[in-house]
């Protein structure tokens, strides 16, 4: 596997923003009731930001192989490079500039607690909202040197065949995974119905997310969490063959988390100030008092 210094900026950084493959996601997947665009006209059209998009999948199914995969859960799930309280995490994750949404002038902890209030209004359980509030946290990859495309972008199992279900499948190509007779397979290194918690994901923020809660929340929260990005099962049904009866149910949760992800953007800005209180006594409920990152 290349070390991350021997990749260039373009390799690191290959969209203007790393929210610029959720805007890619809309177009895939729009607001309900709206027509989704033919998938010819989705992966063809001429547009400068599709290259970079492109690009970013280029790179993302190159090198998302299970060894990548694992040597990243090595590195990262020591969680040795800060501890803060998770308010103040969400402040360090705010460090990363949006500039690619030129409609809605939010940074990143406005668009989650834009998400979060949505779920509140809705009536949903508080672990809901804080789930809402928490779910991109991971992100903070980016400011730990990690290339965009090993932080964020649609997620899927590696240690077994690629759908055709996930986004440019003929990328995966020039993955060396491809080519392994013990990866390659229908069900590679699993079998059938084994569950996803039997499963290893590509690697970003959602698996790294999961893993710093995956001791302190309800159980339909952390699915929510490790498996938002997971667009080729909760949209396309790929995986089916690996999933069992709990994971189904489970992913119940992750359908009514989805519509939050997605469509929550609202033009008017939530008062961060206002809401703090709230939050952080949410966060005391569930969380520790510090969070290793």
């Amino acid at each position: 596997m290349r070390d991350a210094a021997s990749f260039s900026q373009k390799e690191i950084n290959p969209l203007q923003s790393i929210e610029q493959w959720e805007d890619d996601v809309l177009q895939r997947y729009p607001e309900p009731n709206q027509p989704a665009k033919a998938k010819e006209e989705y992966r063809n059209y001429n547009d400068p930001v599709r290259d970079t998009v492109r690009e970013f999948y280029r790179l993302n199914h190159q090198y998302q192989s299970y060894d990548f995969v694992q040597e990243k859960r090595a590195d990262f799930l020591r969680f040795n490079r800060k501890e803060m309280p998770v308010w103040q995490a969400m402040e360090f994750l705010n460090t990363l500039v949006d500039d690619s949404d030129p409609d809605i002038e939010l940074d990143q902890l406005q668009h989650l607690l834009q998400t979060a209030e949505s779920i509140r209004r809705d009536g949903h359980p508080d672990w809901f909202v804080l789930t809402g509030f928490i779910h991109d946290m991971g992100k903070v990859l980016c400011l730990f040197g990690e290339p965009q495309w090993a932080v964020v972008g649609d997620t899927f199992p590696v240690g077994c065949k690629f759908s055709d279900k996930i986004v440019y499948p003929e990328y995966f190509a020039a993955n060396p995974d491809i080519n392994n007779e013990k990866y390659n397979t229908k069900y590679g290194v699993y079998e059938h119905g084994c569950g996803m918690r039997n499963v290893t994901m590509s690697w970003g923020h959602d698996e790294y997310l999961y893993q710093i809660t995956k001791d302190y929340l309800p159980e339909p929260a952390l699915y929510m969490i490790r498996y938002h990005s997971f667009y080729s099962q909760h949209r396309e049904h790929a995986y089916e063959h690996l999933m069992d009866d709990h994971d189904r149910a489970m992913f119940e949760w992750v359908n009514k988390f989805n519509p939050y992800d997605l469509y929550s953007k609202n033009p008017v800005p939530p008062n961060a100030k206002e809401l703090k209180p709230y939050y952080e006594d949410l966060i005391a409920k569930y969380l520790p008092s510090t969070v290793k990152l």
